[in-house]
């Protein structure tokens, strides 16, 4: 399971009702940030999200609205006298511009907590047992930007009939075979895994792409996704805008969604200069289920 808090929905200019880019995950009680724009510190407080076992950030690109939150959100869980250490994932790009932005205020390693930084390349980015989260890259503006893809595990159950079937008793035995181990039952009777479990059930996949100019190369990435968080800057009239800025329309997010048979799409990285029922029209009309996110959105899959 993970369950989304939008903290930030809004594209480069903010508004009274969008702040900068910024989305909290939870799963089996491990706590991401993707993305830190200004103001995320009072995001995660007005949600009531809180600082709490807030320790990974992944960064999508470096653009200030993506990154700048950071300085004041380090300086809070400084006076708060955080002991925990902050990993912060990103491009080597990316990673270069938020180590001068924090030399800059405090000097070279001098940062007001702990922090860690690890260099994103396509590919595993942690395995927490209970779920792992994969990047793979993506084309924005010249920048080294990446998406994002959380993904648990399926996991196969016992059969009551089957179990009952093979005379399979209640206890330990049937622990063994949950776990994947053959068994032997009265009667010296081996009794196989795959006798008594059912097909893989459970597993989620959620997969978030910040910034992106195009979507080539990206439906392997989302394919099957129970939910597509994705931008949605430009409706289709304004194309050729879409393109000098490096950014999608609404369209071809549904797009990329019916291509990769997504479950659901959320549109979010929204511009002021419409309104969301015109882009969500015009994504609804590719792609049914789409909704537009807004700040303090919560949604578990």
């Amino acid at each position: 399971m993970f369950a989304l808090t939008f903290l930030g929905t809004s594209a480069s200019v903010p508004s009274a009702e969008r702040n900068h880019p910024a989305l909290l995950v939870e799963a089996a009680g491990k706590r991401v940030l993707v993305d830190c724009g200004e103001g995320t510190q009072r995001q995660l407080l007005r949600s009531g999200s809180g600082f709490r076992r807030l320790d990974r950030v992944l960064l999508t690109h470096a653009h200030l609205d993506h990154v700048l939150g950071i300085p004041g959100l380090f300086s809070t869980l400084g006076l708060r006298q955080s002991a925990e250490v902050m990993s912060i994932h990103g491009g080597p790009g990316t990673l270069d511009i938020v180590i001068r932005m924090l030399a800059g205020l405090w000097g070279a390693g001098r940062a007001p907590i702990a922090v860690e930084f690890a260099a994103l390349s396509e590919g595993q980015v942690i395995d927490a047992g209970d779920f792992a989260i994969a990047c793979f890259p993506v084309r924005h503006r010249d920048t080294d930007s990446f998406g994002f893809a959380f993904q648990s595990p399926s996991r196969r159950h016992l059969q009551p009939d089957r179990l009952a079937a093979l005379g399979v008793p209640d206890g330990p035995l049937r622990g063994e075979l949950a776990a994947g181990r053959a068994v032997v039952i009265e009667g010296d009777r081996m009794v196989d895994p795959e006798d008594v479990l059912g097909p893989p059930s459970g597993g989620k996949k959620l997969v978030v792409i910040g910034d992106t100019e195009t979507t080539e190369g990206l439906p392997q990435h989302v394919a099957g996704a129970d939910l597509l968080v994705i931008e949605a800057t430009f409706l289709e009239r304004d194309a050729a805008t879409a393109r000098d800025y490096g950014h999608l329309t609404a369209a071809e997010a549904a797009a990329l969604a019916a291509a990769g048979n997504v479950r659901q799409l959320v549109l979010t990285h929204l511009s002021g200069r419409y309104e969301d029922d015109e882009i969500l029209a015009e994504a609804a009309r590719i792609f049914p289920n789409t909704r537009i996110a807004a700040d303090f959105d919560h949604i578990v899959i």
